[in-house]
């Protein structure tokens, strides 16, 4: 009867402690699914910046920031996002030139004390990712536009809000030519946060 008591006792324990190491599993593996969403996100809202959030910047005259344009001179001439400037990293339209040194050298000649934001072509466009990986690895931090070239200058109905269309046009957007050009000041612009809140 001892033997029996005892044996029932040990596998009571030895239960009661594997459903603790089980739960104690399940429990981390489910903290760490959290901090990893917890993570993304925090990471998401550091570098990325809504295309409305730099429209509203634009209509409101702010200078805290710097667009860059990374597509080839060539295009950047043709048409860009008003007020960007170009470093390029597209040799022409279709060669890619990932010079780290000569990219890391115009980058490191923009003032520190404003806020660098990166677009290229398109949403799933990697240019701006890899020159800010490329950059970060030599502490020089941008932050990436949401959108690209192509969502902004054809797919303005996609990211601003419906009622803004009737009051916005892409074209006050846009600039020709080598120069960067000068976003005009608007009154009609959302109330949405500069922040980002949009």
């Amino acid at each position: 009867m001892n033997r029996f008591l005892i044996i029932f006792i040990v596998s009571i324990l030895l239960g009661a402690l594997s459903g603790a190491v089980t739960s104690s599993i399940i429990l981390n593996q489910r903290n760490s699914e959290n901090n990893l969403i917890k993570d993304f996100y925090l990471t998401e809202n550091a570098v990325s910046i809504s295309p409305h959030s730099l429209r509203v910047r634009m209509d409101q005259g702010h200078d805290n920031y710097i667009l860059v344009d990374l597509r080839s001179q060539e295009e950047y001439e043709k048409e860009h996002i008003i007020g960007a400037i170009n470093i390029p990293v597209y040799k022409d339209k279709s060669t890619s030139d990932y010079n780290n040194k000569r990219i890391i050298e115009e980058f490191s000649k923009l003032p520190k004390e404003k806020e660098i934001i990166v677009y290229c072509y398109s949403m799933p466009c990697m240019s701006g990712r890899k020159i800010g990986k490329i950059l970060a690895e030599n502490d020089i931090y941008v932050k990436h536009l949401n959108i690209g070239w192509n969502e902004w200058r054809y797919y303005w109905g996609l990211w601003n809000h419906e009622y803004e269309l009737n009051i916005t046009n892409v074209t006050d957007y846009i600039a020709k030519g080598s120069e960067p050009g000068v976003p005009n000041l608007k009154n009609n612009t959302s109330s949405c946060a500069v922040d980002g809140g949009c």
